[in-house]
């Protein structure tokens, strides 16, 4: 087991000393992760470890009843087994290293290492935001424009808007991380978090930062902003419009189809403004195992909860899953 302490110097080592500047280039970071006993840091293991194989396999058991399963071959399901695709790859970019870094109190990581795993965390993060805004689009339709529901959410058109998801937020989270690599890390190489998050790779950095918010900032209004504004229209028509139905029984069924989607919006935004709502850079270092375990909910333990929401409150779903379960049986 390697001590903190002597990885720190070992770091100070490794890292080139530019003596014409009086700084030092970081070429690897050290990772502290949950710092504590080696009992508590056990249990962590274990946790995490459940939590990353029901993640999986969960999500996967949604992605797989989806593609065979010919009633869930709808706008809604098709969206679903998106987000649960996205929930794979973000929880298996952060846990398994994660799950190291117990093991071994601490990790480190190159880099470019680290932005990698940025790139991809960034990136999923981004999806997220915008496929969960095309799913408030695709509730404000089914309810407010029902008999236009078909005509409007074709195959094609959803297959689209996921692809327009996936190639945005690949691409914002790409142009900052090409922006972080381009600048140079100095100073301290210990990072107090249990992944490469976009705040201590900022403290890191010894050049100007201000192109890098500048991206940020550029990036936000298509990933974050605009996601948001849709998400709120959407459902302000929709809660009018269920308001509108007569009877009580219409507007409990109609608020049933999107109840589902909202929890997982409420659960998703209220994490990710946690952590990054208002961007204060002392305030968030004063605070680390407060964003930790902030950041624990959104990376960890969302895409461990939705597969849950989805089957435990959908129809649809449970009787897909008996469908499945009696024709193996059988």
């Amino acid at each position: 087991m390697k001590s903190i302490s002597k990885e720190t110097e070992k770091y100070d080592v490794r890292n080139k000393d530019t003596s014409d500047t009086n700084l030092t280039v970081v070429t690897e970071f050290l990772l502290l992760g949950f710092q504590g006993s080696q009992l508590l840091r056990n249990l962590l293991f274990l946790l995490f470890l459940v939590i990353y194989n029901a993640t999986v396999c969960g999500n996967l058991l949604i992605i797989t009843l989806v593609s065979t399963s010919k009633n869930l071959h709808t706008p809604m399901y098709f969206f679903i087994s998106q987000l649960s695709i996205s929930d794979i790859l973000l929880t298996t970019d952060i846990v398994p290293n994660m799950l190291y870094i117990l093991l071994n109190n601490g990790e480190t990581i190159s880099v470019i290492g680290c932005l990698t795993q940025f790139y991809f965390f960034a990136g999923t993060d981004g999806f997220e935001c915008l496929l969960i805004a095309v799913m408030s689009y695709d509730r404000y339709v089914a309810i407010c424009n029902p008999l236009r529901y078909s005509s409007i959410m074709t195959d094609r058109f959803c297959v689209k808007l996921v692809a327009a998801c996936w190639i945005l937020g690949s691409f914002s989270s790409f142009f900052v991380t090409i922006t972080l690599s381009r600048l140079n890390f100095c100073g301290s190489n210990i990072i107090d978090h249990f992944l490469c998050d976009l705040v201590p790779l900022l403290e890191a950095l010894c050049s100007d930062t201000s192109i890098v918010h500048l991206e940020i900032y550029v990036v936000s209004a298509p990933t974050v902003i605009i996601p948001t504004t849709i998400i709120v229209v959407s459902y302000t028509y929709i809660v009018i419009s269920v308001l509108r139905i007569p009877s009580s029984t219409g507007r409990q069924k109609a608020f049933s189809t999107c109840s589902s989607h909202l929890i997982v919006v409420s659960i998703f935004y209220w994490t990710i403004f946690g952590v990054y709502v208002p961007p204060s850079m002392e305030k968030m270092e004063k605070t680390s195992d407060v964003n930790k375990i902030t950041t624990l909910m959104y990376t960890v333990f969302t895409p461990l909860i939705n597969p849950i929401i989805y089957s435990l409150r959908n129809k649809d779903i449970k009787k897909a899953v008996q469908q499945a379960l009696h024709k193996h049986i059988m």
